[in-house]
């Protein structure tokens, strides 16, 4: 049995071998895949493109725009002078958020009464939106505490240092929040699960283009047998992806492992059966290579949106999780 194994695994990595292209999709492109989506897909938010519309424009409102400024999180990119300025710059999307000071916020703070503070955010990205509203709300609590402690300390005419709340958060296996910690692994599950879909939907329909299935079907090779022939090459290639692409995960993007390498090679090897046993499947049931690769894409994508990797799993309907 294993003899007649070992030639279809010889058979299978010669025919994916000699093909440069098909190395350059097994090594090269994991990869560059890992590169841009490693730097590109991230939900750190900074630098927020902001215009400011200072209606009031008085030495409290600066004081306040300066904070916002200050915080790292938004970039001060416009001064907006009408309303119809405003509704502009968002439409063509030169800012992300506006700040607008009404008139008389100074004099209202100053004078205890409730002072108007206006955020307005492009919510066609509403991750981004929620994330910078929080941000603005943080920014104007702060100030509002320090206006609230300067107004009491000057009634009482002495310095006043109020009593604080000081709530102490840890994060553990992810202690600086830092996105990519999140995302890099999950683009490696990702990227394999592509790599063997691919490779594994074109393994048996190729032989059905070319018309060797008629001549492997005569020989004495039992089904099992044919089976492993054509998914083993891919497991192999697919471990040799995840440990590629694992080293790069590690070693350019300081993604740390700090749990057991061996529970990952495990964890890979179940993932890997269940690639492979899709990636076959739809290798049996299509007749052209087209079709196998169109049946691919159409698992591949409704895979990737419930996988957990963009959205959680937990605010889904019941029924999908």
């Amino acid at each position: 049995m294993w003899e007649r194994v070992k030639h279809m695994l010889i058979k299978e990595f010669i025919q994916i071998l000699r093909d440069p292209r098909m190395k350059a999709v097994i090594f090269l492109m994991p990869v560059i895949q890992l590169l841009v989506f490693g730097y590109a897909v991230t939900t750190d938010v900074r630098d927020v493109a902001t215009g400011v519309y200072d209606l009031d424009n008085s030495a409290v409102s600066r004081e306040l725009i300066a904070r916002f400024e200050k915080s790292g999180y938004f970039d001060i990119v416009a001064r907006i002078e009408d309303p119809a300025h405003a509704r502009d710059l968002i439409d063509r999307g030169a800012v992300r958020a506006i700040l607008q000071v009404n008139k008389g916020f100074g004099n209202d703070l100053r004078a205890g009464r409730t002072a108007r503070l206006q955020i307005v955010v492009d919510g066609t990205d509403s991750n981004t939106a929620g994330i910078v509203l929080d941000y603005s709300s943080r920014i104007a609590g702060r100030f509002a505490e320090k206006v609230l402690v300067t107004r009491y300390a000057r009634l009482r005419g002495k310095s006043v240092e109020p009593g604080r709340v000081e709530l102490r958060t840890r994060a553990w296996f992810n202690e600086n929040l830092e996105s990519r910690n999140f995302y890099v692994p999950g683009v490696i599950a990702i990227i394999v699960m592509l790599i063997t879909l691919m490779l594994t939907s074109m393994a048996v329909v190729r032989e059905k283009e070319i018309g060797t299935m008629e001549q492997i079907l005569v020989t004495p090779i039992a089904p099992t047998e044919f089976i492993l022939g054509k998914t083993l090459p891919f497991a192999l290639i697919g471990f040799a992806d995840v440990i590629l692409i694992t080293v790069i995960g590690v070693f350019w993007f300081d993604v740390p492992i700090r749990g057991s390498l061996l529970l990952l090679f495990v964890a890979t090897a179940l993932y890997l059966m269940t690639t492979l046993g899709v990636g076959l499947l739809i290798s049996t049931v299509s007749e052209t290579q087209q079709q196998a690769m169109m049946s691919t894409f159409f698992f591949y994508f409704p895979a990737v949106l419930l996988s957990g990797f963009m959205f959680p799993i937990e605010n889904m309907p019941e029924a999908i999780q």
